[in-house]
Order: structure tokens, then C-alpha cells, then sequence
């Protein structure tokens, strides 16, 4: 979910300090959740600012940009091989477990296709 702009944040607070508003109503005004007017006004008074937190990161890529290099190499030379083939393949060359999807991904990612039959 996106945060809520910063224009959008500062006319909270303006209203918020501007009126005798309680914190639900303003929600109800301004169609964002109670728990969001909360957060906001909490650092607002704690003089944090009002933009959005910077993105927490996410879950790092099972496979370095070395190892979808070779992972590419392996894939091309069997073109053939179903993802839990390749699944097995890759966790024999590379030393690292990687799910059947994200085999699926990886395939995405370096626009390689498998073979059309019944197990890919």
C-alpha cells in the first residue's frame, strides 16, 4: 500500500490544529483509516515530520547477480528441463535451495522460456 502524500498529510495536521476535530472524524473527512490520523499526529507532536518513512527494503533475491549468470548458462544448456529439474540443477551447481517458483521467476527475469509440456 502506498503512503498517503505529503499534501494530503499537512492538510490532516492543519485541520487537526485548526479545529476542535477528534481524530476520527478527521479520518471520516479526509477518507483515510483511524490508525493512519493516529500515526500522523503522534509524529507530528513528537516533532518527527510528517513525510512517509523511507521503503523498509524487503526480502533479499535468493540468487546473487553472479550466481543468475551462471543459473542462465545452466538453463540454456538445459532447455529441455522442467522447473523442479531445474530446481535440483541449481541447487547442485550453486549450493542454494530455491522454490519451484522462484525457479519460475528466475526464468522471467532472464526472458528464458521451458519446453511446453505437462510438468513445467
Amino acid at each position: 500500500m502506498k503512503p498517503l502524500s505529503t499534501d494530503l498529510r499537512q492538510r490532516i495536521i492543519n485541520v487537526y490544529a485548526d479545529e476542535t476535530i477528534s481524530q476520527q472524524q478527521l479520518a471520516d473527512r479526509f477518507q483515510v483509516s483511524l490508525s493512519s490520523v493516529r500515526r500522523l499526529i503522534k509524529r507530528w507532536r513528537q516533532g518527527k515530520g510528517i513525510d512517509p518513512k523511507p521503503h523498509g527494503g524487503g526480502h533479499p533475491p535468493a540468487l546473487t547477480t553472479e550466481q543468475l549468470e551462471r543459473v542462465k548458462t545452466l538453463i540454456e544448456s538445459h532447455n529441455d528441463a522442467t522447473l523442479a529439474e531445474l530446481q535440483v540443477l541449481v541447487e547442485e551447481q550453486e549450493s542454494v535451495w530455491v522454490s519451484q517458483s522462484t525457479m519460475g521467476r528466475v526464468t522471467q527475469k532472464l526472458k528464458l522460456t521451458c519446453k511446453k509440456n505437462a510438468a513445467c
